[in-house]
């Protein structure tokens, strides 16, 4: 579902909306922007799985560790990753969602080395920004939520390491 503009200079494939459109059908964004309860069924079997193939990596490495320092390690280098991942999607959505809700545009016609900035008019701004502010918005802050906690996750399991 691509939206051609006929009297936007912009190329088809650099348009926001476009972008946002094809940003949307890729796997891991769709995923982050899918209804709360798959969302989270979505993150229980990435971190399982995630925790499952650190723990396969780590162990060979620290099998002189009790059994509760192995598992607070695997904890910490789960969260590293799946901190990674949630930091790439927040970062795509945030381009987006900047381009979507600017007034003007930076295109590339057909190289880097000749760039042109494009004026929205009101109808284009009007529509992208709703779309940013109504569609993209609460994902981001989901996200956001989901980085705090996956920080937080990180010092606990830090602390718990130093203690033990």
């Amino acid at each position: 579902m691509s939206i051609a503009k006929n009297n936007c200079p912009v190329p088809f494939d650099q348009q926001p909306i476009n972008e946002y459109l094809s940003l949307r059908q890729s796997w891991l964004f769709a995923w982050s922007i899918s209804k709360l309860k798959s969302f989270l069924y979505g993150l229980i079997i990435l971190s399982c799985s995630v925790v499952i193939v650190v723990s396969l990596l780590i162990i060979p490495f620290f099998s002189n560790y009790n059994l509760f320092k192995i598992f607070i390690l695997d904890f910490i280098f789960s969260n590293v990753i799946l901190f990674f991942v949630f930091v790439r999607i927040y970062l795509g959505w945030s381009y987006i969602i900047k381009r979507l809700l600017s007034a003007t545009v930076f295109y590339e016609e057909s190289g880097w080395y000749d760039g042109q900035v494009w004026v929205k008019t009101s109808d284009y701004l009007m529509q992208d920004r709703l779309i940013g502010l109504y569609e993209i918005m609460p994902f981001i802050l989901r996200i956001k939520s989901i980085c705090l906690l996956t920080i937080l996750n990180l010092i606990l399991g830090y602390l718990f390491y130093q203690n033990f």
